[in-house]
Order: structure tokens, then sequence, then C-alpha cells
């Protein structure tokens, strides 16, 4: 606080007419185990300051990662150079104080009083439970236990002064499963606010099952079918979504959604929203990276589209207040409009009903080449692998099929949406079914 409080005085002594000093201490634990021995143990650390300047509508950044008073003096005259060096810009302001932060449980400190050798065996268990799932599971690739914290303390001349510390735990397995010539690979992660709710036994069965349940797997002639995304995979599709649901991206003219508001733009069975306060988030946070409250926006609701994310900048563009959704990768950069815990609300039915339901189609547990997608047109075209349906039964493994087709009208045909919303960091999604949707295969 007093290197964040010398900062923001020297600024003003150079002219600065807003300044933001914003701080962050973190670290993190990798440990990966293989065959029951620890094969990297990584422990890395990182704290800094970053300052943005305003004057006169002219903003600069500048950041240092030695927290002497020279070094802050430095970037403040950094800071005021780069300022003086851009464009004025009217809406280039700081948010002033709130009149209330959420009150988050955001640190389990158990996470760091769990040893080492216990985190060790964490990852050992994690791999003991793959190999006993099935025989057939030959190589673990990756059995990971991962820790962090961080501490992140704002500070700006409009009268915010807050801080809070956070930690978060997970594992991650990766392995493969073989059969005379075939290999199948599978995956599982979990990641949590407290270390106490990991389940290292649950990760590693999981991981194992989907790699087992994919031997044999071939391709199935071209169709177009029901198609039933499994959470991992809405939630790569979700990812496509979030960019355009920026102000950012919409004032920039670089979203499917602009002027769309009030719009059905999805099925009445879908409904997106971000919540940066929610209770046990891996993204929440009392405050986004520019000191604004985090909360709960709704951003479809019932397949209407009711707005979009903002920070400061963009709700001052609009005329609007900030959502709490400037986001920040680390003190190095500038808050940009981003998601937080951003996810598809549940339903009431189970994955199980909606797979009975479903007379003909293909349960999609991994797809590939989701980065090829277009996130301005919504245009993609993905290879897949999945699970056949016949007659509301899983029958047998596919793979070396593409599904296509564009986001919206994907979210458009979406006609079933179960209750078991899964979480992968900060995104997530229950399994959804989509009406029809064209499968190539031979």
């Amino acid at each position: 606080m007093d290197i964040a409080r010398f900062a923001l005085e020297r600024a003003g002594a150079l002219g600065a007419g807003m300044a933001e000093a914003y701080l962050s201490a973190e670290k993190e634990l990798t440990i990966e185990v293989r065959d029951g021995r620890v094969e990297t143990m990584k422990l890395a650390r990182d704290r800094g300051l970053g300052l943005r300047v305003v004057q006169d509508g002219r903003a600069g950044f500048a950041f240092t990662t030695d927290l002497n008073r020279a070094a802050v003096e430095e970037i403040v005259r950094q800071a005021m150079g780069n300022a003086a060096s851009t464009a004025p810009d009217p809406y280039r302001v700081l948010p002033g104080p709130a009149a209330a932060y959420p009150q988050l449980d955001l640190y389990d400190p158990a996470i760091r009083q769990a040893t080492v050798e216990e985190k060790i065996e964490m990852a050992r268990q994690m791999e003991r439970a793959a190999r006993n799932v099935d025989p057939r599971v030959k190589i673990i690739e990756t059995a990971a236990y991962q820790d962090a914290e961080s501490e992140v303390t704002l500070v700006n001349s409009r009268g915010i002064t807050s801080r809070y510390r956070s930690a978060y735990c997970g594992l991650y397995v990766s392995l493969v499963a073989t059969e005379g010539d075939d290999s199948q690979t599978g995956f599982a992660l979990d990641y949590r606010l407290h270390y106490r709710e990991l389940d290292p036994w649950k990760v590693g069965q999981e991981a194992a099952r989907r790699a087992v349940r994919m031997l044999g797997a071939r391709p199935v002639a071209t169709r177009r079918a029901a198609v039933i995304l499994e959470p991992y995979v809405a939630t790569g599709f979700l990812g496509l979504l979030g960019p355009g649901l920026t102000a950012e991206a919409v004032q920039k003219n670089r979203s499917p959604f602009a002027g769309k508001v009030g719009q059905q733009v999805a099925s009445t069975l879908v409904t997106v929203l971000d919540d940066g306060a929610m209770a046990g988030g891996i993204a929440s946070a009392p405050f986004d990276g520019e000191g604004v409250p985090t909360g709960r926006t709704v951003l479809i609701e019932g397949g209407v589209l009711k707005g979009f994310l903002h920070n400061t900048y963009t709700a001052a563009r609009d005329g609007v207040q900030s959502t709490g959704n400037g986001v920040r990768g680390s003190f190095k950069s500038t808050p940009e409009v981003g998601t937080t815990n951003f996810f598809i609300q549940p339903g009431t039915v189970s994955p199980e009903q909606l797979i009975r339901d479903t007379a003909s189609g293909l349960y999609v547990t991994e797809v590939m080449g989701m980065h090829t997608a277009n996130p301005i047109s919504g245009d993609f075209s993905v290879g897949a692998a999945g699970i056949l349906i016949e007659n509301g039964q899983l029958t047998r493994p596919v793979r070396g099929v593409a599904i296509a087709g564009n986001l919206l009208e994907l979210l458009n045909h979406v006609d079933g949406v179960a209750g078991d919303l899964t979480f992968f960091g900060g995104r997530g999604s229950p399994t959804i079914r989509v009406a029809r949707m064209s499968i190539s295969g031979h």
C-alpha cells in the first residue's frame, strides 16, 4: 500500500490528472508425477507494479518488477512519457470507489498448510485410480497437482484503496488406453478454491473411463442428426461466444451480436451469465482489474440478448455502468474487457434423459481445431469424436468425423439443457443437445 501511494504521489507531482497503481504478488506450485515418482516440481513467484496515468484524456502505462522507490519513480516517468505519445480520448477515465464490495471466501489456508508430500501423494493417488479402472490404461502422460495464491492491491487517485487475497488448487491427468493397435487418449481436471474438496480418485477414474470408452472408435456415414455436447465440449463453444458478448467487440464492429439487444439470439432454453462474485468460482474476486465491484451479469436470458460485458472505458463510451469486467492478466497489462465465471445456466433434466430422448445422434466427447472457428461470423468446422446414439442408447465409439455450422444457429437449435453444470476453470456448461447438425464422415 505504501508503494502504491508513493507511485500515485509521484505521478501527481509530474502532472498526471488521474493515476492508478495495481500491485500483485503471485506464487504457483506445480507437481508432476509419472509412475509414482516426481518428474517435475516447480515453484514460481511473480510480483510487480503496473501504473496507469491519464492526463487530458491521454493514457499511459508502464510496469516494473523492482519495487524500490527509484524503480517506481522511473516507471512513473515512463508512463507519463507514454501518455504524451497517445491521442486524447475523452472516455479514458478511472472509476471512483464503490459503496460496497462483495464479501467472498477466496483464501483457504489449508492449501498452504498441506505439505508438499501430501500434494505429491494426491497426484500418485490419481495415477493409481486411473490404472485401477481398466488394465488397458497403459500410459499416464501427466498426473499433476497445482496450486496458486495471489494478493492484489489497487489504489487510484479517485479514492479507491482495495486489496484481496485468493488461492486455488487443482488436479489434472492425461493418459492413454490401448487395445491391440488402437490407442485412445483421456483426460480429466478439477480446480477448486478449497483443498479438501479435491478428489484424486474421482479425477483419475474419469480420465481412464474417457479413454477406455473410445477404444475401437471408427467413422460413421455423413448425416444430419441430433448432437449432444458433453460439458467440456459445450464449454469450448461457449469460449467462442465470450469475445462477442463484450462491449469492446461490439464497439469495434467485431461481434455477431451487435445491434441485437432485445432480440431472440438463441433457443428459449439458453441463458448465459457472467458472475465475478460467484461463490466457489475460480475467477471470483471482490473487484475487477480497475477496482469496480464484480457481480452477476445476465447476457442472454431465455434466448434473448440482454446486454454486454463492460469495463470502465467501454461503459463510458456507451453511457452505462461498468459490469466489473475489466480483466487483467497480470500487473504487466492494462484491464481489458473479459469474462470471469462465464457459464450456461443449467436445466432440470439429466444427461441420461437427454440421451434416452434421442432416437439417433452423436454424443460428442471431444472436438479438435476449435481455434480455427471464426469468432466474428461464428462459422466453425471442427473434428469430433464421441459415441453414436441409437434408439436412445449409447452404442459404439466414433472418431474421424467433423461437425460444422454456425455458432448462432447452434444456439438457436438447442432443444435440451441438462442440470449437470460443470466448470473448467472460469468457464462452465451443462450437457446440451442441438436438434440437428451436419456430421461429415465417410
